[in-house]
């Protein structure tokens, strides 16, 4: 049996142990406002889910990598990412944020793109869809059902996005790998067992999720492998909390809540990282 098929029901089971943040409004910020941009302000459009938002432990959010590429670059950002957002959200459910208007994220970004100076998308989605499966009859089924359409919806929005705006720079964005960070949690009595099988896992889905970007002439941030996802679990640091570790689990518990809040959210250090991944596959 490949390894991918062998990690997903551990997966399923921390799914439904980790919270998923309910779809919401992200607080407005200066350059997320809905005053009108200077003339010539160009414009950072994001949608996507709560990495995108900046949400955080216990309801609170932070600065999200979306925010600090707008702010490095003096563009205004429109933000219209919900929180729990899956891949069919963006175009069934209503948009968060001052600029949504009732309109679902990909309504609303399309139409801020035939309205306004964008020069940049990024667009993160596809972590909420497994979730489902944690409860499905057969979750392996459930899994590859769901990646295909994952690669489906995905190819929808960046159609729309292309017709709108055939020019426009997008870029996609995948996760750290944040079952690394098992190897260290104690809630997880098989953990460094599901942080070894996560790296095969994460390079599976980052493949088939960067080949439906690249067929759309879209950038793709692997955000797995630029934070050590895919680094040898022998390559060995020593941790401040955990003592001498695996370097790339060392990383996931820096620029994630995963390894002692089995929360999988980026910490501001992990929002900065993304940020800096994503600023560097847009060159």
């Amino acid at each position: 049996m490949p390894r991918f098929a062998l990690i997903l029901p551990a997966l399923f089971a921390l799914a439904a142990c980790t919270a998923t943040p309910p779809p919401s409004t992200p607080t407005p910020t200066p350059s997320s406002s809905t005053q009108p941009p200077p003339p010539d302000q160009q414009i950072h459009l994001s949608i996507g889910d709560s990495y995108a938002t900046g949400f955080a432990p216990s309801g609170s959010t932070t600065e999200s990598f979306a925010q600090i590429i707008a702010n490095r670059a003096n563009r205004k950002l429109i933000n219209l990412a919900c929180n729990g957002a899956t891949s069919a959200d963006l175009a069934t459910k209503p948009a968060c944020g001052p600029n949504a208007t009732g309109k679902s994220q990909l309504d609303a970004a399309t139409e801020t793109l035939r309205t306004n100076k964008v020069s940049l998308i990024t667009l993160v989605i596809g972590g909420n869809d497994l979730a489902p499966c944690a409860l499905a009859q057969d979750p392996l089924d459930c899994a590859t059902r769901t990646v295909a359409t994952i690669q489906t919806n995905v190819a929808g929005t960046l159609s729309e996005l292309r017709q709108a705006a055939p020019d426009v720079k997008i870029i996609g964005l995948t996760y750290p790998d944040v079952f690394l960070g098992a190897w260290v949690n104690p809630s997880f009595p098989n953990g460094k067992n599901l942080a070894r099988l996560s790296v095969t896992m994460f390079q599976d889905f980052n493949s088939k999720l960067a080949a439906q970007y690249n067929k759309f002439g879209a950038k793709f941030a692997d955000v797995t492998n630029t934070t050590g996802g895919y680094g040898a679990l022998t390559d060995l640091t020593q941790d401040p909390k955990y003592g001498q570790i695996p370097t790339s689990v060392a990383k996931v518990c820096n620029l994630t809540y995963f390894c002692d809040r089995t929360d999988v959210h980026p910490t501001p250090a992990g929002h900065q990282a993304i940020a800096e991944a994503v600023t560097a596959a847009g060159r």
